[in-house]
């Protein structure tokens, strides 16, 4: 089977099309024709090397992606999927058996969702991983319906995504990005957009004075955004955190590998999505031999949703 690789860490030119052994299911698992599988910034630090130091008894070569949506081709022993289902799953790809970025994919029943009716195969290809790492900084967060979430770079897939969750947990939300994406963030269902920038703390101070319950950091600000939180409120972080916090501020770290077998979080972006609550959003698609011009274009920045590799 052909699956997008590398051999060695590096820059977008280490990827290339590989053919791989066709992995079997075993017992709770299920295999999935892949039809497509996003390109994440975790895929950019998993191939420049930057989690090298996850990959203890996993050689080369390697295969990138966490999340992806195909047709159910085989099953083990145990297993309540069978094969034609349509559907949705996550992976952690720091695995001898590699990530999503291939033909053929075995993961734990668990890890696996229907595709909500009337979503394409790349659009659910854009939920579990996005969606279970807002769902966990939420969770992590645990506020109360009427309390106030800040997103920083809610443009982007995981920001788009916290407002929308955010929305459906009863939260006001306040968006920070680009003025020139305030309309977007008006669809999802932001309630105020504050300009990015250095004045992005004085913006949300000047909407909530006391600062916002919690705040979900897409933009990987890290410690100079803790000045718009409260006192005793929470932050969480999608890419780790260095430095102190303050005034009692929880700083929470989103590890969605964590939440791989949560299946019941991921039937419930399933819902959402079926209920228009949640919205799929594709930037553009790529097949596998056009891999490396996905990750220059996510690298350079201003993606709005996600980038694609279809099978």
């Amino acid at each position: 089977m052909r699956a997008v690789t590398f051999s060695r860490f590096g820059g977008p030119e280490v990827l290339e099309v590989s053919d791989r052994p066709i992995p079997e299911p075993g017992p709770n698992q299920v295999r999935i024709r892949v039809a497509a599988a996003t390109v994440n910034p975790t895929d950019i630090s998993f191939r420049s090397g930057r989690q090298a130091n996850q990959l203890d008894g996993v050689n080369p070569p390697y295969t990138p992606g966490m999340e992806f949506a195909g047709v159910v081709d085989a099953v083990g022993a145990g297993s309540d999927w069978r094969p034609g289902d349509r559907v949705m799953a996550i992976v952690v790809p720091r695995r001898p058996e590699g990530g999503a970025q291939a033909e053929l994919v075995v993961v734990p029943s668990a890890s696996v969702a229907r595709i909500p009716e009337g979503t394409s195969l790349e659009e659910a290809a854009t939920i579990p991983m996005n969606g279970l790492t807002v769902r966990q900084a939420l969770d992590r967060l645990a506020l109360k319906p009427g309390d106030t979430l800040a997103v920083t770079g809610a443009a982007g897939a995981v920001g788009g995504y916290a407002i929308e969750l955010g929305v459906a947990d009863s939260l006001r939300v306040i968006a920070v990005a680009s003025p020139n994406d305030e309309a977007l963030l008006k669809k999802l269902g932001a309630d105020v957009v504050v300009p990015r920038g250095d004045d992005a703390v004085q913006g949300i101070r000047k909407l909530v004075p006391d600062g916002v319950d919690g705040l979900i950091d897409a933009a990987n600000i890290g410690a100079p955004i803790l000045p718009a939180i409260r006192d005793g409120g929470g932050l969480a972080v999608v890419r780790g955190y260095e430095g102190e916090t303050e005034r009692g501020i929880t700083v929470h770290q989103v590890r969605v590998g964590t939440y791989a077998e949560n299946q019941a979080a991921l039937n419930q972006l399933g819902e959402l999505v079926a209920q228009k609550k949640l919205t799929p959003r594709v930037a553009e698609t790529f097949p596998p031999e056009r891999t490396a011009e996905a990750h220059k274009k996510l690298e350079a920045g201003g993606v709005r949703g996600r980038l694609v590799i279809v099978f």
